[in-house]
Parts: C-alpha cells; sequence; structure tokens
C-alpha cells in the first residue's frame, strides 16, 4: 500500500484548490491526471515583476510593477464602455482599464485611497498611461513582487491561475524517504528529491538541464524505467520451458537455396536465437536491423529450426501485403516438409475454417498473417515460436502481454527495422534481449541520393521518363503537412493530378484514406508493375519489398526527420538494379535543414544516420518520440544525459548480480507510474 506521505503526489487534481470543473477538465484533456503530473509542466520562462517603478519612470509596451493609490472610479452606463480607475502616485497619475468586470470586483481589488501594487502591460491613451485588465493586483506588495513562471498553457487556464496550483502543490510537497543509495546520492551533491522538485520550478532555474537538482530527477526516470525492464527480463527468465531440440541440417538446406551468403551478423543474430531456442529459458528478443539488412531470412531460419524440433510458428506482420511477402518467401526457400499456410482478411470463410481447424490438429507448421492470428478462436496444438515484423508500436505493457502468449514454451521474437541509437534502445527495449543485424548484403549496391530545388522538376520529370523506358518503377512520396491527414490527402491527391497528365496511365494514388482492400488492390498492381508511379503519403514507409522500384522521390524532404527519411529511402535498392532517391526542397532551406539532406546524401547507414539525427535535435526533441510518439521520459535525454543512462545501467547490473530486491524502489517506480507493468511482481 502507498504511503501517506505521497499519496497526495497521486491524488484527483481536484483536491486542489482552484481547480473547478472547467480548469479540470481542462488539464484532463492534456492527460494530466493527477498532482504528481502537474509538477512535470516546466517553466518555459518567467515574468520578472519583483521590481517596482514609479509612475513616471513607465515603459510603455513593458510589463511593469507599480505602487499606487486608487482616488476615483467611473463606471459608465453605457454598454461597451469601459470601468475606469483613477490611480497615482507621488510622481503622476495612470489609469486602471477593466472591460468585463463588475463594479463590486473592482472596489474589491482596488480600494479607495489604499496603497495597491498593481501589475501588468502598459499602454498610452491620449497622453495618459494605462494598464487593460490587470491580473495581478493585490494590497500585499509581496504577493506580486516576485518572478512569476510562464508555462506552456493549455487554452482557458492563465498564467496567474496556473502559478497559484504550482505554487500549492509545491508548499504541500512531501518529504519523501530516499530511495537511492548513498553512491548515488552523492553523484548529485546529496540533493534530495523533494528539494530537486523546488529547485526545479524556481523561476531562475528556467533551462538548467545539467544542475544537480534537474539530473538527479532525470536518473529516477531513467532507472524506474530501467527497474521495470530488468524485473520483466527477470521474471520472463525464470520461466522454464521445454527446450527445443534440433540440428543444423535444415538450416543448412535453406542456406544452399539462397542465391547469396548471409553476412557476419546475420550469423551472429542466427546463432543468438538458435541458442535461445534451445535453452530451458522462454526468448524474449528483438531482432533489430537497418533497412534491407535481411532480417526475414534469420526469421525464417529460425522458425524452420523451431518446427524441426516439433512446434508450431506464428509469423504476424502489420499488413497483408507484408504477411504475403514473407509467405511467398518461405514457400521458396522451404521444401514440402513444412506445411505453410497464410490467413487474411480476405480469406473465405470455409477456408477460414479449415485453417482453424487445422491449426488445432497441428497439420500447419508456419501460420502467416496480421494481428488477427491472436483472435480467441485460432487455437494451436503446440505453439513454439511467435515472430511479429515492425513492432516498433509495441509498448512495455504490450509487449508484456505478449509474452504471456502460447504458453511456457513459445518463444518471442520481435523484429524492427528502425535503427536507433544505444541510450534509446535501453530505454526501449531494455526488457529483451537484443540482436542486431548492421551490415547490407554484399551484392546490394548503394541507393544513390541527390537533393533537387523544386524549381528543377522538369529536369526530374525527363529522368523518370527515361527510367519508365528502361522498365523502371517510382514511389512518390508526398510529406505529412502541420500534420494533418485532411492536408496530407490533398497533398498526395494533387500530385496524382499533375503526374496523370504526364504520364497517363501509368500512375496510382495510395494515401491514408484508402480503404484496406483498395489499397491491396493498388499495391499488387504496382508489384505485378501494371503500375509505373505509386504516389503515396508516408504509408510506404515500412516493411514491403518491390524489386522492381529503384527510383523514390520525397517531396518537401525537409519536412521529414532523417531516421524517416532513411525509412522511406529504404523502400528502394532492394533488386540488383542502381536505385536512386531524390530529394526534393523548397527554394530557401535552414542550416539545419542542410545539414540534415547532406548527412543522408553522404550515408546509407541507418545507426549513424540515428546519432547524428540527434544530435541535430534540440533538447528533449529526441529522435522516435516526436515521430513514432514515444515520449517516455519528461526531464531525461538519451543525448544530453548519456552518462546518467550508463549510470543507470551500470546499477542495475549490479542489482541484478546481487540479487537485491525492489522494496525500497516501490515508492519511485509508483510515482513515476510504472507499477501497473510490475503490481504481480514486487
Amino acid at each position: 500500500m502507498i504511503n501517506n506521505t505521497y499519496n497526495y503526489l497521486l491524488s484527483d487534481l481536484k483536491k486542489l484548490k482552484g481547480v473547478g470543473a472547467k480548469t479540470y477538465n481542462i488539464l484532463k484533456k492534456k492527460k494530466i491526471n493527477n498532482i504528481f503530473d502537474l509538477l512535470w509542466r516546466l517553466p518555459k520562462s518567467f515574468t520578472d515583476r519583483s521590481e517596482s517603478t514609479k509612475i513616471k519612470n513607465l515603459k510603455i509596451g513593458e510589463i511593469q510593477t507599480i505602487t499606487l493609490i486608487p482616488y476615483k472610479y467611473n463606471f459608465p452606463r453605457i454598454r461597451n464602455l469601459p470601468n475606469k480607475v483613477y490611480c497615482k502616485d507621488d510622481t503622476g497619475e495612470m489609469e486602471c482599464i477593466f472591460f468585463n468586470s463588475y463594479e463590486g470586483y473592482i472596489k474589491k481589488i482596488l480600494p479607495l485611497n489604499k496603497e495597491v501594487t498593481v501589475s501588468g502591460k502598459i499602454g498610452q491613451f491620449r497622453n495618459k498611461y494605462q494598464i487593460t485588465n490587470p491580473k495581478y493586483v493585490s494590497e500585499d506588495a509581496s504577493l506580486i513582487k516576485n518572478k512569476h513562471n510562464k508555462y506552456s498553457l493549455t487554452e482557458g487556464i492563465s498564467e496567474k491561475v496556473y502559478n497559484k496550483i504550482i505554487n500549492q502543490i509545491l508548499t504541500n510537497l512531501p518529504i519523501l524517504e530516499e530511495w537511492h543509495n548513498n553512491n548515488i546520492v552523492t553523484k548529485f551533491n546529496n540533493i534530495s528529491w523533494n528539494k530537486s522538485i523546488i529547485e526545479l520550478h524556481k523561476p531562475e532555474n528556467v533551462g538548467k538541464y545539467k544542475s544537480n537538482f534537474y539530473k538527479r530527477l532525470a536518473y529516477d526516470e531513467i532507472l524506474s524505467t530501467f527497474l521495470v525492464h530488468s524485473e520483466i527480463r527477470k521474471n520472463i527468465k525464470k520461466i522454464k520451458k521445454q527446450k527445443k531440440v534440433f540440428d543444423l541440417t535444415f538450416q543448412k538446406r535453406i542456406f544452399s537455396k539462397l542465391e547469396f551468403n548471409l553476412t557476419n551478423d546475420q550469423n551472429k543474430s542466427l546463432s543468438e536465437i538458435n541458442f535461445d531456442l534451445k535453452s530451458g529459458q522462454k526468448m524474449f528478443r528483438l531482432l533489430q536491423g537497418d533497412v534491407g539488412s535481411g532480417k526475414t531470412i534469420v526469421a525464417l531460419c529460425a522458425a524452420a529450426n523451431v518446427v524441426k524440433s516439433g512446434f508450431q510458428v506464428a509469423l504476424m506482420a502489420p499488413t497483408e501485403i507484408l504477411a504475403r511477402q514473407h509467405f511467398n518467401l518461405a514457400n521458396k526457400i522451404f521444401d514440402k516438409s513444412i506445411n505453410l499456410e497464410i490467413l487474411s482478411s480476405k480469406t473465405e470463410y470455409s477456408k477460414k475454417k479449415d485453417i482453424t481447424k487445422k491449426l488445432k490438429e497441428k497439420k500447419i507448421d508456419i501460420i502467416f498473417s496480421t494481428h488477427s492470428i491472436f483472435q480467441k478462436k485460432i487455437i494451436f496444438n503446440k505453439l513454439g515460436l511467435i515472430i511479429i515484423d515492425e513492432q516498433h508500436k509495441f509498448g512495455v505493457n504490450q509487449r508484456k502481454k505478449l509474452s504471456d502468449k502460447g504458453g511456457d514454451n513459445c518463444d518471442i521474437l520481435l523484429m524492427s527495422a528502425t535503427p536507433i541509437p544505444r541510450t534509446l534502445t535501453m530505454t526501449i527495449y531494455g526488457d529483451m534481449d537484443l540482436s542486431i543485424i548492421r551490415e547490407k548484403p554484399k551484392l546490394r549496391k548503394q541507393v544513390k541520393t541527390y537533393s533537387k530545388p523544386d524549381s528543377k522538376i522538369d529536369e526530374v520529370l525527363k529522368f523518370i521518363q527515361k527510367e519508365i523506358k528502361n522498365e523502371n518503377q517510382i514511389f512518390w512520396v508526398c510529406p505529412l503537412i502541420e500534420e494533418s491527414k485532411k492536408l496530407d490527402h490533398a497533398s498526395a491527391v494533387q500530385k496524382y493530378n499533375f503526374l496523370k497528365k504526364k504520364f497517363p496511365d501509368k500512375v496510382d494514388l495510395l494515401h491514408g484514406k484508402t480503404d484496406t482492400v483498395e489499397k491491396d488492390k493498388i499495391l499488387r498492381n504496382f508489384l505485378n508493375q501494371k503500375t509505373k508511379i505509386l504516389v503515396s503519403t508516408t504509408i510506404i514507409e515500412v516493411g514491403i519489398d518491390f524489386p522492381n522500384a529503384n527510383i523514390i522521390i520525397i517531396e518537401n524532404a525537409n519536412k521529414f526527420g532523417l531516421s524517416q527519411l532513411h525509412q522511406l529511402r529504404g523502400r528502394v535498392g532492394r533488386g540488383d538494379k542502381q536505385s536512386t532517391c531524390i530529394l526534393m526542397f523548397k527554394s530557401s532551406l535552414t542550416e539545419n535543414a542542410k545539414k540534415r539532406l547532406n548527412i543522408l546524401k553522404s550515408s546509407t547507414d541507418g545507426f549513424k544516420i540515428s546519432e547524428e539525427d540527434m544530435k541535430l535535435r534540440g533538447f528533449g526533441d529526441i529522435l522516435g518520440f516526436k515521430q513514432s510518439g514515444i515520449k517516455i521520459f519528461k526531464l531525461a535525454d538519451p543525448i544530453h544525459h548519456s552518462d546518467l543512462f550508463e549510470l543507470a545501467e551500470k546499477e542495475i547490473k549490479y542489482m541484478e548480480k546481487n540479487d537485491i530486491q525492489l522494496n525500497r524502489y516501490k515508492t519511485l517506480m509508483k510515482l513515476y507510474d510504472q507499477a501497473d507493468v510490475i503490481n504481480d511482481i514486487v
């Protein structure tokens, strides 16, 4: 049970003074669900109201603080005219102007002949100084003459109201028992969690990312995440499974059918997977590889080994066309001793019924499908391996549930074509063992990458004409514009209509509003070379292999992140032809945009590109976080705080080696909203 000293932090927002129904609903919409959540809405800057100014020294257009005496009211009876309060000090006179404020309220905050402190933006009308609708008014000057934080506020909550709410929380902030050991705390100059939070919200500390208080709190976030990953790993490792027994005879037969040799990284990854499959512990492994690095063949070899050990395999892909692509490759490299089947939304009812029956009777060895394979009515006889391709949208909770699928004897292999830096890998996939394929097949030609301004589109069109005559195919990608699906859709449609006039009967269109049946038809036509140009949004980013498509044109390339551009470029260069990527851009590019495009032109190494991408981004704007929605941390930053990630990793390894229990960290994990993952563990 949570200790009462920090129950306050996890309590409902309605317990706060000043949080009525309207403010409560606004905060809820921003996913601020409790008091603790509010602490991470950090001040972006501050307004200095601490210095008092005389009326004669006021500066128009600036926020200034004045101590004055109201001496006369003017409340006109004509609607829409403002209420006025005439004020003075020993140097001059000015007016406080109020629109839509009641007389009683004005008289209450500005009583005649009493000294009042007012702060606001100074205006001027008919040579008289004015403050319109001042929000900072008090007879107690100490309440105003301070530095007031400015937050990224939601519409409907004023700076004054928000500051009052935050100050109320900081005043009632409980003193929590320290969860770190002395060795860790000394690295942050022995600053406590409580003190760190208070320092975090001081106006003078805005942007002090390298301070002890900031780093202490960032480390808390990192460690809480790593603790969860560690517990999940340990929990999975405790599961005893039936060892899969196989030799490499069939694997060698598969190799003999391939037109290429596996790279060193592919062989190493396959050996790691085979070792896990043969062990008495359940496998929970991520196979991470750059685009075009050959993950699928590794996964299929592992699947064949599992089948030869007497188990069934389920391979899940995000789209039907990708599932079929894997199915076709398996049919090509396996012999008739392995029974394959594919299940999709297009599979006829009678066929689905037959497949379901055969799976239950173990007459199907490997089933290829989309996520529908995990429906309750699909029952396996002896499921021994689940392979999930392009799993990047799965979170920790979903992966944990997935690891429970198929029972204790079922191993899990996830695949991702999104290369990310080590600090992010530790963060996102720390609950899993990891195999990485960096090398590309030796026979694969490097994609030539060029950048072109929009003004040279005629040159691009001539190049496209030539490629079509040579029986080649082209992807033409239109960007997301201001993250609007409607505008994105319109952009693709507009380009489709333009190209259709230039290349009649050779162009097709694919975007987010295309329904599933039509989408599959369009992709199939492109795969079968019935169309030559596919105009698309970024939905072609992941997975599908079109060997004959060797040109990709990306419009407004400067609008994309580096890693997304690299993923898009990976749609070509999959056959034996020379491939080309053309990055189109508007005439004016920022220096940062030029750097990003130059990095992409100079390298096809996804891991190197992701590292460079991180270096170019601002604090908190980290690779994958904004693009994929994976925003794990509120304070910690994988590039600026890489030393904290290494420290947390070292601490976790020490805890695992010495079997240190999590009791002392329960508070940390409850506060950082990790408890739902490990409630049954700690």
